[in-house]
């Protein structure tokens, strides 16, 4: 009698644990032939589940797909919003082009805007800097582009010069704007560089993201 009633136990505990991992049944048994008939295993443990589990408990196995589902859902999110990689992604040749040419024709007329006003002699000199440098820099990319067709966008309009005498704080917030500038073009060239479809585009980032990146560090040397 005692043994009946352990191998009923048994057999319950069976069936339970075929039924929670009834999804992975699904995937398996969907490959196999109509032809083919289910392992007698199955099918006992699915007999005897009927008469162990309540309406109630069955319910569980759909919840537990649900959730499963859900906790998936949940990680993919999570991966695409950290990145996984501190380099962003590239932007496409074109739209690179596009976007490198008007931030270094920004930083030129800032950093050309700004010499008459700036106080500090070394933001001076990092203003001239700026302007020979990505003045070079926009026209090996103008090169560049014109060589494989690529669009370039046409010049802004020229601003109105600085009339007046600056403001007290002038240097600090065109250093703050400049770094900013900066920032967004180190992270535009690396990702360029690392994941850009064409080899020449690549070589180009990766030749001026240095010169970007010290021009960075020089500005917030002098940051106050």
């Amino acid at each position: 009698m005692m043994r009946r009633r352990l191998r009923s136990f048994e057999n319950s505990l069976l069936a339970v644990a075929v039924l929670v991992t009834a999804p992975a049944w699904a995937v398996s048994l969907s490959s196999i032939d109509s032809s083919h008939s289910l392992p007698e295993v199955a099918a006992t443990s699915a007999s005897l589940a009927g008469e162990s589990w309540t309406t109630g408990s069955a319910s569980l196995v759909p919840l537990m797909a649900t959730e499963m589902q859900a906790n998936r859902s949940a990680a993919v999110d999570s991966a695409d919003a950290g990145g996984g990689d501190a380099v962003g992604k590239p932007l496409g040749d074109v739209a690179f082009v596009r976007a490198a040419t008007e931030s270094g024709r920004k930083e030129v007329s800032s950093a050309r805007d700004a010499l008459p006003q700036l106080k500090s002699p070394e933001l001076k000199r990092i203003a001239e800097m700026l302007v020979s440098d990505h003045s070079s820099a926009n026209a090996r990319l103008s090169q560049i582009a014109e060589a494989k067709q690529w669009p370039v966008p046409p010049p802004s309009a020229p601003a109105a010069p600085p009339s007046g005498s600056a403001s007290s704080d002038f240097d600090a917030r065109w250093t703050a704007e400049m770094i900013a500038g900066h920032e967004r073009s180190v992270a535009l060239y690396r990702a360029q560089a690392t994941g850009g479809e064409d080899k020449d585009l690549r070589k180009y980032a990766r030749d001026t993201l240095p010169t970007i990146e010290q021009h960075l560090a020089q500005l917030k040397s002098l940051q106050k």
